[in-house]
């Protein structure tokens, strides 16, 4: 584990945001971390997922993912103010399941979320700047649907992805069932590596 739950529940607590628990289970905490590498096109980033179970000891799981738009995004933006990338901040209820562009379950973005658009065209990402809010489609979903992919490219144009398909399908059934218990209405946390120092 790169950051240990204590840890990150400090931050959260630093920061006025929420961590789910209540002593009941699969009410699921989602939380992206992104990581000081501002170079795209690599599954750098972590997803973490704290819950209980059904026995109601807490599971933490960590896994790969990129908070970032890969590369060929960057090059070639879908938005003439530049590809979207995502900022920090708990985004509560942010997210549902349904179908990622029509074809496979994934987490959707059903409310605003807040963006920079990085318009230069290069692969760096770039932080800054005008601040956009609104549906963007910013979802969270997986990359190779048989695999693993080792760069993001096309994978990621904003989206929260993971690298590995078996990642994403456990974390997805953990989304079934917290779903059957609290509605289909998920929070997304993203944090930067730059709040454990």
């Amino acid at each position: 584990m790169k950051f240990s739950t204590q840890h990150i529940k400090e931050v959260l607590a630093k920061k006025g945001y929420d961590f789910f628990d209540k002593n009941k289970a699969y009410n699921l905490n989602i939380i992206g971390v992104r990581s000081n590498n501002d170079i795209a096109n690599s599954f750098d980033d972590w997803l973490y997922l704290i819950f209980r179970d059904d026995q109601l000891n807490e599971q933490v799981y960590e896994f790969s993912i990129t908070t970032d738009p890969g590369s060929y995004w960057l090059k070639n933006p879908l938005n003439v103010a530049g590809t979207a990338i995502l900022k920090p901040d708990q985004y509560k209820g942010s997210h549902h399941i349904g179908l990622h562009q029509g074809k496979y379950e994934a987490l959707k973005q059903k409310k605003p979320v807040s963006v920079w658009r990085d318009a230069n065209r290069d692969t760096t990402i770039d932080k800054n700047g005008k601040v956009y809010t609104g549906i963007f489609g910013i979802n969270i979903h997986r990359s190779n649907p048989t695999n693993q992919s080792q760069m993001v490219e096309k994978w990621s144009a904003g989206c929260q992805v993971f690298q590995k398909v078996a990642d994403f399908n456990f974390f997805m059934n953990c989304c079934r069932k917290a779903a059957k218990i609290y509605g289909n209405s998920f929070t997304y946390t993203l944090l930067e590596e730059n709040d454990f120092n």
